[in-house]
């Protein structure tokens, strides 16, 4: 009897035990998916900085008055890529990501004003060069907001995944922490920078 009571109580605690390591490697998996979710949007980020640089040369020769919005365009640049580096060296991060997401405000702000610029001045509108660099600006930024959707579902996932029971016993067990979504807070960044020809 003794035996048998024991046996009973061994193969409750296995299937428990069984039961917490499904949970933990889904977890894993989980996590997993939103990191890779969050270097789509690293990625789209990266190709975004890279066309700045060239869009403020092409505008330098044509805005010289301006030089302060071509600073500014430069300086959040400069900004949004550090923070972005900072977020994808930990996307579980909350205080990386909210770093991410100003710096991503502040960039928004100042390309929308350069773009206000362009349209006063109608030979740097005309420019070629300036045309397919505004139109390759464009098409990234729908490909960050597609990958930003994509890391937030990955996101909502996980979060739902650690904080039903009796997962989030064994979240907090191990370190699960939630995870931060990319948001955008401020109205203006609600929409692309507006881009015309």
């Amino acid at each position: 009897m003794l035996i048998t009571v024991f046996f009973v109580l061994l193969a409750i605690v296995i299937v428990f035990l069984l039961y917490a390591v499904g949970i933990y490697n889904r977890l894993i998996s989980l996590r997993n998916r939103f990191k890779n979710a969050f270097a789509q949007i690293d990625v789209q980020l990266k190709r975004r900085y890279d066309l700045i640089p060239n869009l403020v040369e092409t505008a330098k020769g044509y805005i010289k008055h301006e030089r302060g919005t071509l600073e500014a365009v430069t300086a959040a640049r400069n900004q949004a890529s550090a923070a972005v580096q900072k977020a994808a060296a930990n996307p579980a991060d909350a205080s990386a990501i909210q770093g991410l997401m100003g710096a991503e405000a502040t960039l928004t702000g100042a390309l929308g004003r350069l773009f206000a610029v362009v349209e006063a001045y109608p030979d740097l509108k005309a420019n070629q060069t300036m045309a397919q660099l505004m139109e390759e600006l464009t098409s990234t930024e729908n490909k960050v907001s597609f990958a930003r959707q994509a890391y937030n579902d990955a996101v909502m996932s996980y979060n739902i995944a650690r904080e039903i029971f009796p997962a989030v016993i064994v979240a907090n067990l191990f370190g699960f922490t939630t995870a931060q979504l990319f948001e955008i807070t401020a109205p203006q960044e609600r929409e692309a920078p507006k881009v015309s020809f």
